[in-house]
């Protein structure tokens, strides 16, 4: 599909094609029905394995598949002009933000059908900071939502825009504050939606 763009737009595209990395949330959320369903998660109960480092396992290799599709992605149709950096930090920040709120949102619902709806009220918020990225409607109430902060980096990766000093501390420091947060969250959600169910029954 890129192949239609023009090469001058290419890097105008690119940043809302890196950040366009929703399936995330419905592939870990699929994971936890997944293993809900096959009574994988009664087993980890049962094992020496403890929450963070499953957790951790998680994260590791969904963010390892970001990088690896992105990179295939941006160096097929778009070059190596871009900064590696930013866009390491803005593809792994994106992808663990939505990782997270998958895994924390799927124990919520018995069933994934359940899920799907709530679901887009994620991705809702979730990409809300494209309108500020793209200039269709900049307002800093933006700032408050972690994905602005990736955005804004890959933006910066395909020298679409330009960070200030502040802006770089935000981009970087605000998704990994939010990261954090939502891990535990996560370990909450988990103990409080599977551990007590799955030893209940």
């Amino acid at each position: 599909m890129l192949q239609l763009v023009p090469d001058t737009l290419l890097g105008t595209v690119m940043p809302l094609l890196m950040a366009d990395l929703e399936f995330f949330l419905f592939f870990i959320a699929g994971a936890v029905f997944f293993e809900k369903g096959e009574r994988t998660l009664f087993a980890l109960l049962t094992t020496p394995l403890r929450f963070r480092h499953y957790l951790t396992s998680k994260l590791v290799t969904m963010a390892a598949l970001a990088v690896a599709t992105c990179a295939v992605v941006v160096l097929v149709d778009y070059g190596t002009g871009f900064a590696v950096l930013p866009l390491l930090a803005g593809v792994v920040s994106m992808a663990l933000l939505m990782v997270l709120a998958g895994f924390i949102t799927a124990p919520l619902f018995p069933s994934i059908s359940e899920w799907l709806l709530p679901s887009a009220l994620v991705l809702l918020v979730a990409n809300a900071p494209l309108l500020d990225y793209s200039g269709l409607h900049p307002h800093p109430l933006f700032l408050l939502v972690p994905t602005e902060g990736s955005i804004l980096l890959l933006g910066a990766a395909f020298h679409q825009v330009s960070l200030t000093g502040w802006q770089l501390a935000y981009a970087i420091g605000y998704p990994v504050l939010w990261i954090g947060l939502l891990c535990l969250l996560a370990r909450r959600v988990f103990h409080r939606h599977v551990v007590a169910k799955e030893g209940g029954q």
